[in-house]
Parts: structure tokens; sequence; C-alpha cells
């Protein structure tokens, strides 16, 4: 009988598989568990191996095969540290301590690529920790979050880094290496991030629909889960709820053309918690399971986080889908599980000695808590600084009243971990002061609580700002309108305890006012009278310690803004315009905002001069190094955060007034001068090309501009883009 290509093809395989196998020196029951063999061959061997009951419990969020000893590993929440429990009980309900980070939103805040990528290299370290040592958690880590946040009245504005796209994929792309580690053969955990896309609103977010054009579909709400796979290495992400054009996300074609095709998307994309049931109930885009679970499969989903058996079997037997068709997709799990080394020996995978080897818990040492301390100074943001008001001389202070919602507690979030300890404004401020400064505390002002500590006070300090989720209100529900969380939408911008500021405000002129936030707030009173105002997220296990370096003068703030504070509701198009051009963020925004993108003030005083290009033609494939000279003219050392914006010249569509291209975070002492490099890169100024369906670089004069934020540029130069 005459052997077809198949099987010719599938016996030399079987043949080369069996000799490597008999050249290692640990032998192997089956060729999937064979490291030196070729990933796509040992997933062929898995899969045939296999069974359809295990193919289809495989598209669950654990690809464990027990029967043929494959240890698949399931998620883990991550956003700015791992989630083995925080407020929602991610894990189970015996919440164990990990270390616990500012949120996302404060992250973005630092401007500081290597600060992100620490904490997720953190973040990875602990849950190999737990996995390995307590077979707590997974590998496939649910970070970063790509989203941008568009609109200040989104809900989950904390989970994002800011508004600018490409400013988030340049940090998406941090979190991802963290997280994944530096080994070139093996990940320390899986990337996988949330939510693709245009996901920024959430109200009616489980029907809802993003619409705008083919253009900012490439240039902006896809750009940073692009540059997350192109550019950071993840090979997963998670769907959103929403539909774009009409059409849900979890079935959109562009998970294929787009993220498959075109960037090289070959891992894990996994539904949103429950978005299969909404295709039937919210959305209502199909008739029955049967048919919404064949075309999820179909445009390449391999995980389901929510209950898809009987839609799978019952498209099975209705011949919607075939078994080949589950097969292909669990190829891309298969892939990200012998990437995780989940498939090879131990002595393999160098990041498989992580909780073997370890004598004390990771978050325990002191690395780790300094870590979390040196970050969360970074992401504060100085907003007001009235004839040097900060920071305060302790060695003045008889007495000082902290005041607030926020002074003596450290508000978790909903995908927040459970840090080993916490330490509130008050602690942290007393720490510092110690035994000899009388330090005060009252929450609010009933019976006159707050007025009584504050009008003898030589400082007060006003700890306010948001709960992240909404001081523990039922789902869906958010009682105060500022708030906002997880389903709910925002709103109002007005700070509610805005009424308190004034009221100690009108006893003692002394006044600090500390907003922790998880969003931008229109603080427009408290930015004309109080003389200094500061910024941070909430979140961090060291948040109070953190204020107290920046209020007393041990850390000098450089946290910069990611998002443009408006000044009004007013000045923002409706919520569901999801046309940035309308006016959204600091590209298109035409009004007057409270605090522009970029914006933080220091305890010193930056000069800039000599901006200088490499070459004043950069070629359309090409790369120039733009370099500034940035002089502190002040009496303290200080961090300057340097951003590098374009604005494009007779160009043949229409552009934004400037875009961030590049920025550096940069220490510089008293008196001292530096010269700072920045690489711009030609693919970066592309545009989408609709009509030839590529991105396009145009050869046209380009305007450089130089400066400490995006209304506050010093110096400027064009350039040539050339052939």
């Amino acid at each position: 009988m005459k052997t077809s290509p198949v099987t010719a093809a599938a016996l030399t395989l079987t043949l080369t598989a069996a000799l490597i196998i008999a050249s290692n020196a640990q032998a192997v029951q089956y060729p999937f568990q064979n490291p030196d063999l070729d990933t796509e061959a040992r997933i062929d061997n898995l899969l045939s191996l296999m069974t359809l009951d295990e193919k289809v419990q495989a598209l669950s969020t654990d690809p464990s095969v027990p029967r043929l000893g494959v240890e698949g590993t399931k998620h883990v929440e991550g956003l700015h540290g791992l989630a083995l429990g925080g407020p929602s009980n991610w894990g189970s309900k015996d919440p164990v301590p990990t270390t616990i980070f500012p949120q996302a939103y404060g992250l973005g805040e630092s401007w500081d690529v290597d600060a992100v990528k620490t904490v997720a290299a953190i973040e990875g370290y602990e849950a190999r920790y737990y996995f390995q040592k307590h077979k707590r958690g997974g590998l496939v880590v649910r970070a970063p979050n790509a989203d941008i946040a568009r609109d200040p009245r989104w809900g989950r504005t904390e989970e994002s880094y800011g508004e600018d796209a490409w400013f988030n994929g340049t940090m998406t792309v941090a979190f991802i290496q963290g997280l994944q580690g530096d080994d070139p053969d093996y990940w320390q955990t899986a990337a996988l991030m949330k939510h693709f896309l245009a996901n920024s609103n959430e109200d009616n977010r489980d029907s809802s629909s993003s619409d705008f054009d083919e253009r900012l579909l490439h240039e902006y709400y896809a750009l940073p889960f692009r540059m997350g796979i192109v550019e950071g290495g993840s090979r997963a992400f998670m769907t959103a709820y929403n539909a774009v054009n009409g059409v849900p996300m979890i079935v959109h074609p562009m998970l294929e053309t787009l993220a498959v095709k075109q960037w090289g998307q070959t891992g894990i994309i996994c539904t949103d918690g429950g978005a299969f049931r909404l295709l039937l109930e919210a959305h209502k885009y199909y008739p029955d399971p049967y048919k919404a679970a064949n075309a999820v499969i179909k445009t390449g989903t391999n995980q389901f986080l929510d209950d898809y058996k009987e839609g799978v079997y019952g498209a099975l037997a209705n011949g919607y889908l075939t078994e080949k068709e589950i097969e292909d997709v669990l190829r891309g799990v298969y892939r990200v599980m012998i990437k995780l080394g989940q498939l090879d020996p131990k002595e393999r995978v160098r990041y498989k000695s992580i909780g073997v080897e370890d004598e004390q818990e990771p978050w325990l040492t002191e690395s780790h808590k300094q870590a979390a301390r040196e970050v969360t100074r970074k992401t504060i943001v100085l907003l007001k600084n009235e004839n040097g008001t900060l920071p305060l001389n302790r060695e003045k202070m008889k007495s000082v009243a902290v005041i607030g919602s926020v002074a003596n507690d450290v508000f978790l979030d909903w995908y927040s971990g459970t840090p080993p300890y916490t330490v509130t404004a008050l602690e942290g401020i007393r720490n510092t002061l110690g035994k000899d400064v009388d330090v005060r505390y009252a929450k609010d002002n009933i019976d006159g609580a707050a007025t009584g500590i504050a009008k003898d006070a030589d400082a007060v300090i006003l700890v306010v700002g948001n709960h992240p989720y909404c001081n523990g209100a039922e789902w869906k529900e958010c009682g105060t309108p500022s708030f906002g969380r997880e389903a709910v939408d925002r709103k109002s911008l007005t700070l509610e305890e805005e009424a308190l500021i004034k009221q100690v405000y009108a006893v003692n002129r002394n006044v600090v006012v500390v907003l922790a936030s998880s969003f931008p707030y229109a603080i427009n009173w408290t930015q004309k009278h109080i003389p200094a105002i500061l910024h941070m997220a909430h979140n961090s296990q060291e948040m109070g310690n953190a204020l107290a370096d920046v209020l007393f003068g041990d850390y000098n703030p450089a946290g910069r803004l990611t998002q443009t504070w408006v000044a009004s509701l007013k000045q923002l198009p409706d919520m569901m315009d999801y046309n940035i051009r309308n006016g959204r963020t600091y590209m298109y925004f035409d009004g007057k905002p409270l605090y522009p993108f970029g914006y933080g003030l220091s305890y010193t005083q930056f000069d800039y001069s000599n901006l200088t290009v490499s070459s004043d033609k950069l070629k359309r494939d090409g790369e120039i190094t733009v370099r500034v000279d940035i002089k502190n003219t002040g009496e303290v050392a200080g961090d300057e955060v340097v951003q590098l914006y374009v604005k494009h010249r007779n160009s043949k569509v229409k552009r934004p007034d400037r875009e961030i291209r590049g920025f550096k975070r940069v220490s510089i002492p008293a008196g001292k001068t530096v010269t700072v490099s920045i690489p711009l890169i030609a693919s970066d100024l592309a545009y989408w090309d609709a009509k030839m369906n590529r991105f396009v670089v145009e050869k046209k004069m380009l305007q450089l501009m130089v400066g400490a934020s995006s209304k506050d540029i010093r110096l400027t130069k064009n350039i040539q883009v050339v052939e």
C-alpha cells in the first residue's frame, strides 16, 4: 500500500522524536515531555493523547491533564502586586500576604519605566513562590491593564496608566517584561493583558458599543496592546465585555485579523468573567449557547472564565464545531504552558527553584519592603506649593493636625491583594515626627472634631479622597457621586470632602491637602486657596511612610500627571463618545484644564538648554537621539521628568496638536547639569492608512518639543523625516 505524504511525515516525526528521547539523559514517557523536541511537535503529541472531554476541560483556566501528568496553571490577578486575598478574596477566602504597591494609575504617575518593571518582577517572583511552595494561585497573571483612561468618569480609571496610548503602551511593555523575566527560554510568569479593547465605560458595559473609525482603532485604542505583544512579548490577553462598532469583542474578527495575523499573538485569548453568557443575555447576539460557543472558539478564544461546557458540547453535537477546531485554539494555551516550563523538568527551568530554595518569605524581605516605599515615593505628584510651603520644617513643629477620611487608613481596591502590613498617613507622620510633636487626628468635622484640633496646630495635613470600592457598597452601587469602581462610572468630579477642607481652612491657613484618589478631581476651590497640594494613588502598604518622606523633605517629589484634569464636567464630551478628537485627552482638549497632562512640581527648579539631535534628518525606518541639558538651579537634589512631544507639520491627514513620543526621569544634584538622551523612533510617528491597510511614516517636517509637561514646552527644534 502506498504511504501518503501525511502518513510519511507522521512516521518521520515519530522516529525523530524517538531518537531524541532515546538520547535524552532523562527518560520521558511521551514525546510532549521532551524539552528538546520542537514546541509544535510537542503540542501535536499532547493533543493526540487527550480525549475530547479533556480538551473541552482545557478550555477553562486550568489546562491540566492529570491522566497524562500535565500540570497546567491557573490565573491570578496582579495589577499592582500579586492578589491572593484583598477585598474580593482573590484565590480563596483564606488570604495570604503579598507585597502591594500603588494602583496602576499611581504607577503611571511615576513616569519611571524601571520602577514599573521592578514592581512586576517582584509580583512575578511572589506568584512563582506561592505556586511552587504553597500550591496557591497560578502563573498566568491578569495584568497589566492596557486600556486607556480617555475619560476621568470611567470607574476603572485606577487600573489604567493614563490617557495617552503610546505612554500606556510603554508602561505596559515594562510591566510585561518585569512579569515574564529575562530568561531567553522560559517565563517567570505569563502576562495576560486586559481588556482588549476600547473598554473605558462601566455603566452598561455588558451591552454597550465603543464606536470609532479605523485610524483611532490602530493609532489609539489598539496601540498599547500591539506594543504589549510586539515589543513586550506578551502572548496572552483578555477580551472586553463591550462591543466595538456593534460587534461584541469576544467574537470580533479583529481577534484574528489584528492580534493574530498582524501582531503575531500565538498564546492565550480568554473571555472576561461571564462574557460568554452576556453574548446571549446582554448583547443578544446569538439565539442559543451552541452558536455562541461555536463563534467564540472560531474567533480564536481558547479559555473561558464562565460556564461554557453546555455551549461547547451543544456546538459539537449540532455539527457547528469540530474537535479539530478545539485542538487548533488549544495550541495557544499549551504554547504558554511550555514557555512557563510546566511541561519541562525543573532542572531545565531556572524559575522552578523559586519557593524551593528560599528561606524567607519574599514579602517580608527588606528589599521588597524598600521597593514598595521607593516606588510609592516616586508616584507622588506635587500639584501646588505656594511660597515654599512644602517641605514642612519638622524642627519648628510642636503640634500637627492630621484630618480626613484617608488619613488613618490604607484603602485597598477590588484587584488588590492582602499586604503583610500597612502604614497609614497618620502613622507615617507620627513615625517621622516622633514623640516630641503632638500629632492629633480627626476623621471628619462631626461635632467640630476637625476644626477643634486644627485651629491651634502649627500645620494641618488633610488626607482626603475616594474609597476605591465605594465603602463596600453592593455590586453596581456607589452611594457617593464622585466615587467609581468596576461596574460603576462616576457621576461627579466634585470632591465631597472639599467642604471639610473649607471648614478647616477657615480656622487655620497652614494647610496641606493630600488628595489620595484613583482618578482626577475638579478641586477648583482647593487649588485657588490651599497653599500646598499633593496627589497620590491608593493601596500601597508603604503609603504613610512615603507620604511623610515627601511632606518633611526626606524625598523630593517628581511624579507627573498622566491624565488631563479638567476643571468641570462641562468640558467633557458625552461619556459614550469614543471619538477622542471631539475634545478628549491633551491631544484634542481645547479648554483650560485644572492641571495638564504631564504636570507636576518639585522642591527645586530646572533649566532646559542646548537641544540637539544626532541627525536633523530622520529616516522613515530609523531613529535618532534627542539630547537636552537640564540644570538643577535650586538648593536640593531632585528628579526631573523630561518629556518629548512631536508636532506633525504638513501632514496629509489630521494629526493631534502634540503627541508624547519620549520621556525620561532623571536625578540631578543641586547646582549640577546633566545631558538627557531620549530616542525618537520613526515608526512611532506613523499614522494608519486605511486604504493601504498599514501604518505609514510620512516624509515631512517634524517639530520636536521638549519640556516639563504638555503645556510647559521649554525648547523646540525642527527636523525632517526623509526616505
